[in-house]
């Protein structure tokens, strides 16, 4: 049986829109939105009608009915912590997303997605949700009392070229064990074991390898200084996670431009660029220790991964590990239809949410209170 399946993923000025059938594209498209508009809206949760409005119209310049959609699935921020998989979004999740903390568009998945399931009586699924944290209890654990490691990573598109490698082998997810290196504005690497995440790195709170704006794992006491010299907060969090890693030390996120550079002659370029690839592959090669050496494959995905020159670099220093392939870009629009045909095909399980976190701190005795809550 086919099936017809929109995907959307909200982001700070744009939404991006796709529908499949089956897994083919039929639209794909990147609604912009204008900031004058925007600026309307105290809080995002308060742009959720104007959201649906700008897809219903973009459907409709598309000659899409929305009642020839059969499922409906989405980036869906603002759930909390749980184990990945296929979740069917009902009024409990709305009801979470809503009221979470979290002012940022992202939360606007699920009630997207939940109203129009509603105008159509059909369902609606997040799937590989981006809170997703299946970390293993050694994983966790830092010297500094009472901070532990979360998982804040490129989930869905972590498991979807996983899982798309997986079929390359003749085998499922939950079969192999890899490990994935997520590479775009955000890096993120993880251990698949035998289809969870047991370890990886954290996008949001600043662990791993630098990335293309993100600072990555640097030296303690040298930060905790510049904390008391003068730095803000927000300059101090924006190296973290906006202006750090190449932006930072290369004045331009934009690999095409440093490569260009590099090719142009400038040493600095190509020794920091060789830097970012250095430390990814720092850290697939602490994540092969994590699976004691039984790695399936090493995946590459993400905008840097269409680099061919940036895969070689990581391929020369981890090839020995295990085969090395690249995926370059994202396949969050894909992954996400692709779960819903998993679920509507009864291939995988859709599960209930009850918003319970799938890690809720250490309860052991000694165990140091949750710092970070």
């Amino acid at each position: 049986m086919s099936y017809r399946i929109l995907t959307l993923s909200p982001g700070s000025t744009s939404t991006k829109v796709a529908v499949f059938d089956d897994e083919t594209p039929v639209m794909k498209v990147n609604v912009t939105h204008n900031p004058a508009e925007l600026a309307q809206f105290d809080q995002a949760a308060d742009q959720l009608d104007y959201r649906i409005s700008t897809i219903l119209t973009a459907l409709d310049e598309a000659g899409i009915p929305l009642d020839s959609i059969d499922a409906f699935s989405g980036y869906c921020g603002g759930m909390g912590p749980t184990v990945g998989g296929i979740f069917a979004i009902d009024q409990t999740v709305v009801d979470h997303t809503l009221s979470c903390g979290m002012n940022h568009p992202a939360i606007l998945g699920a009630p997207i997605l939940f109203s129009f399931a509603k105008k159509t009586g059909k369902p609606a699924f997040a799937v590989n949700q981006p809170d997703t944290d299946e970390l293993q209890d050694v994983a966790r654990i830092t010297g500094f009392p009472g901070i532990y490691r979360k998982s804040h990573v490129h989930c869905l598109n972590q498991k979807e070229v996983a899982i798309r490698y997986a079929a390359t082998l003749g085998k499922s997810y939950d079969e192999i064990n890899v490990i994935v290196a997520h590479i775009g504005g955000g890096l993120s690497v993880a251990a698949h074991k035998c289809g969870r995440m047991i370890d990886t790195n954290d996008v949001l709170e600043g662990s791993g390898p630098f990335a293309p704006n993100r600072s990555g794992d640097v030296p303690l006491k040298p930060v905790i200084t510049q904390c008391y010299s003068g730095a803000t907060k927000k300059e101090m969090l924006g190296v973290v996670g906006k202006t750090g890693g190449l932006k930072g030390l290369l004045g331009t996120d934009d690999a095409r431009e440093i490569a260009a550079r590099i090719t142009d002659g400038d040493a600095w370029a190509k020794l920091v660029y060789e830097a970012m690839s250095y430390q990814v592959a720092k850290a697939i090669g602490g994540f092969a220790a994590v699976l004691a050496g039984q790695v399936d494959g090493i995946i590459l995905t993400g905008g840097v991964s269409n680099d061919k020159d940036f895969v070689a670099s990581i391929e020369r220093l981890v090839g020995w590990i295990a085969p090395v392939v690249a995926y370059g870009g994202d396949f969050e629009m894909e992954g996400s239809a692709a779960g819903a045909l998993r679920a509507l095909s009864g291939a995988e399980a859709v599960m209930t949410y009850t918003g319970e976190p799938s890690w809720k701190g250490f309860s052991l005795k000694g165990a140091p209170a949750d710092l970070e809550g």
